[in-house]
């Protein structure tokens, strides 16, 4: 695992920690459950346990990291309650954002959407978890666009971190890889072709699909 701090960031250096730390357990490179050790990670980001503890105690408001007695700090593990109540909120904005991007699509768009696809499947032939996941978020964010309302496009991007870990355990499982690239293909041709019922039913499966391989891989394997 390598991650670094980025110091040209103007902030306190609790903030940078926090940051630092949040990006690598979202991106999947704390597994759930995983230690965090105060001295080990001081040592590697080249600080000193003040701001790292400080750092743990930010992640643990946000749900990211849980204190255990006696153990300390450990990666919070995935349950299937958040997850559920995540990819419910999300569900309902993808739903309307693939209703109003059939209704306000342009060429231009059609284009970008393709080009979103294309990269998407291009990812997803490349085996290499981080590629394949960003390329996802912005298949996603390309339909987001195409609703031109910048309120929903908002809310979507303050909930994307929050699902960004999901997405991350979604397609580690490579068995869903060839569904994942045909569903977004099927999604594609149905916001190109203004079928706004038919983009909202791919949608809605789409994400329960997710919710169903999250539960089944990692949720229960943690019982």
């Amino acid at each position: 695992m390598d991650f670094r701090l980025n110091m040209d960031e103007y902030l306190p250096l609790r903030e940078v920690v926090f940051k630092t730390l949040r990006n690598a357990i979202v991106h999947g490179e704390f597994e759930p459950g995983e230690r965090l050790m105060e001295v080990t990670l001081a040592k590697r980001l080249g600080v000193s346990r003040t701001p790292v503890r400080e750092a743990m105690r930010m992640l643990e408001l946000e749900g990211l990291v849980v204190m255990i007695p006696r153990r300390g700090a450990e990666v919070a593990r995935i349950t299937a309650k958040d997850l559920s109540d995540a990819l419910e909120i999300r569900m309902a904005l993808e739903d309307l954002a693939a209703g109003l991007a059939c209704k306000r699509i342009d060429d231009e768009g059609k284009e970008r959407l393709k080009q979103s696809y294309a990269d998407f499947k291009k990812a997803v032939s490349s085996k290499i978890i981080p590629e394949i996941v960003d390329a996802d978020v912005a298949f996603h964010n390309t339909i987001m666009d195409m609703t031109n309302n910048p309120r929903l496009i908002s809310m979507s991007q303050s909930l994307r971190e929050q699902v960004y870990r999901y997405r991350v355990e979604y397609v580690k499982d490579f068995s869903c890889h060839d569904k994942l690239v045909a569903e977004h293909e099927a999604l594609m041709n149905a916001i190109i072709a203004r079928d706004e019922e038919k983009a909202k039913e791919i949608t809605r499966i789409h994400i329960y699909d997710q919710e169903q391989i999250v539960i089944t891989n990692v949720v229960k394997a943690q019982k």
